[in-house]
């Protein structure tokens, strides 16, 4: 009939759904509206090749009308059943949209920017979901599954009248905010702090779990609401800082205490606790770091651990001969072989060349840090390597002097680093969520500000969280921190609170400066390594006030 279809796009929550839904309709000029209705806002529009449909310039986030019926032909779909978006250019850009299996693949029709706009499309989706590019097809962006905490609908927390916590941050960046709000779980809260394996905490019942937080961190108000399994945490005071001061390394000769005649280790809890306070002297932690790092098990004999090493050393040096065995042929036609050789032949080359053991041409560490690099990628095939895992070896191989111990010791490191380098880097994701949950919950003033400055996502975080504050501390704190970690004390995420210090240490100057993002990256980033003891002891005392950890 010639009627001009006007395609309509926005965003809304369905309330009894609980999840979020995209939708679009087909309206048609001349049609009738019902008496009270709103006259249809009026949307500049240009005529599309396709006769039915035309663009839409704006995008609208309201709640779905719980009373009045759509009119007109609708599609709708929730964007956790959507599986992949096709970015298509034929001198204007398209958007093409697949739903998932259980969808039966549907391919939705075609949205068409005539005169720009699908970026800012895209971001605007982003906010709600991940999207990867495709490894095989550039133009094809793949969603990725949320972990069940990202999932958790934030319509819920937005309608609770109870949960006074969400700000105007909602409508700058509804993700951000809303993963904010996950401090109103409480066994979120203990997540962050101990890991995906605190189960028998998660086990208690609601009011016994709050009476164990009111205990561990004092000044913390929980209001448990009616529904099972839900509080809401309004404030927490950390009070008075506690003076920490730092014990002496531990030594060989208490070391030698807490072994046995046949070599095991005893005392293992409190040596742990002996070492998270001090660190290990430099002559101990060639053999303490095996222990801390798990290659060598806590309760072995000197024999087992003997035996142990024979078979790690004949296992090594069978991978080492798996690449070293390749010839000039076969690496010609493995382009992944040649790839991790040239990324890694460039990372050993720029990797700690100041320290004594990696200065210099030629020098033997450099060849050692090769060879252990190049032996790993035999061991895992599917991570291979990406840059900055020479980061993580470089301390450790310098510690060791010896390439067999340093890779073992490199292995299990990088057993608990493993996501941090996977392609879809779910471990960064993860650590970044609970890091801004701790730092809102210490400090909801300063974790607003960044929010208005652009810097509530904490990326400029994301070096620390990657390699362990490598590039940001001195060498000797690298080893001293790490090892301190290593002991598990006082929670599994104790790399967070060290964050959390930092930021707390930074806090007033960026605020009564008024910082903006490059200000705050420059002060976080390139001045970090200032007040590293400072930073530490802070950690410790956060960590303290949190835990009610009786380790100071």
């Amino acid at each position: 009939s010639g009627a001009v279809g006007v395609l309509e796009v926005y965003l809304y929550s369905l309330s009894q759904e609980s999840s979020s839904v995209f939708e679009w309709g087909q309206r048609h000029q001349g049609t009738s509206q019902n008496p009270g209705d709103k006259p249809p806002r009026q949307v500049e529009h240009q005529l599309s090749c396709e006769t039915e449909w035309d663009m839409v310039h704006t995008v609208q986030f309201r709640k779905k009308p719980s009373n009045k019926k759509s009119k007109g032909s609708r599609l709708f779909f929730r964007l956790s059943d959507l599986a992949s978006v096709r970015v298509k250019e034929e001198g204007w850009s398209y958007l093409v949209f697949t739903l998932r299996d259980r969808n039966m693949g549907v391919e939705l029709p075609a949205l068409h920017f005539h005169q720009g706009g699908s970026e800012g499309f895209l971001d605007c989706l982003r906010k709600y979901m991940l999207l990867t590019e495709s490894t095989t097809d550039a133009s094809l962006l793949q969603v990725s599954p949320h972990s069940r905490d990202m999932s958790q609908s934030f319509e819920n927390l937005l309608d609770d009248a109870t949960f006074g916590l969400i700000t105007v941050q909602f409508s700058q960046d509804p993700v951000t905010t809303t993963l904010g709000g996950f401090s109103r779980v409480t066994n979120y809260l203990f997540d962050a702090l101990r890991g995906p394996d605190a189960e028998l905490l998660q086990q208690r019942p609601v009011g016994e779990v709050a009476d164990l937080l009111n205990e561990a961190i004092p000044g913390l108000d929980i209001n448990q609401q009616e529904e099972p399994g839900f509080e809401v945490i309004t404030r927490i005071d950390l009070g008075v800082r506690p003076t920490v001061r730092r014990r002496e390394p531990v030594g060989a000769e208490e070391w030698n205490t807490n072994m046995d005649p046949e070599g095991r280790m005893r005392n293992i809890s409190h040596l742990k606790q002996t070492i998270f306070k001090g660190g290990l002297c430099h002559v101990l932690r060639k053999e303490g770091w095996k222990f801390l790092l798990g290659y060598f098990p806590w309760e072995s004999t000197q024999e087992e651990r003997s035996r142990l090493t024979r078979r790690k050393t004949d296992e090594y040096f069978r991978m080492k001969l798996q690449w070293k065995s390749v010839s000039e042929e076969q690496e010609k036609h493995n382009s992944m072989f040649r790839d991790h050789r040239s990324l890694i032949e460039k990372d050993v080359n720029r990797t700690d060349r100041t320290n004594t053991f990696y200065e210099g041409p030629d020098n033997p560490g450099l060849i050692l840090l090769h060879d252990v690099l190049m032996t790993y990628c035999m061991y895992d095939f599917d991570l291979g390597y990406v840059q900055g895992i020479s980061d993580l070896l470089s301390p450790i191989l310098y510690v060791m002097e010896n390439e067999v111990d340093a890779f073992w010791c490199f292995v299990s490191f990088m057993d608990q680093m493993h996501q941090n380098f996977e392609e879809q880097m779910q471990g960064m994701k993860t650590q970044l969520i609970q890091l801004s949950t701790l730092l809102r919950l210490l400090d909801l003033s300063f974790w607003n500000y960044l929010g208005a400055q652009d810097s509530g996502h904490l990326y400029f975080c994301f070096r620390w969280l990657l390699i362990r504050f490598k590039r940001e501390l001195s060498f000797p704190d690298v080893l001293r921190l790490w090892e301190v970690m290593w002991t598990g004390l006082p929670c599994q995420n104790f790399h967070l609170l060290v964050c959390c210090a930092i930021l707390d240490s930074e806090k007033h100057q960026i605020m009564e400066e008024q910082y903006g993002f490059n200000e705050i990256l420059k002060v976080c980033v390139l001045t970090f390594g200032v007040y590293v003891c400072v930073h530490l002891y802070l950690s410790l005392c956060v960590c303290a006030r949190l835990v009610g950890s009786t380790l100071y």
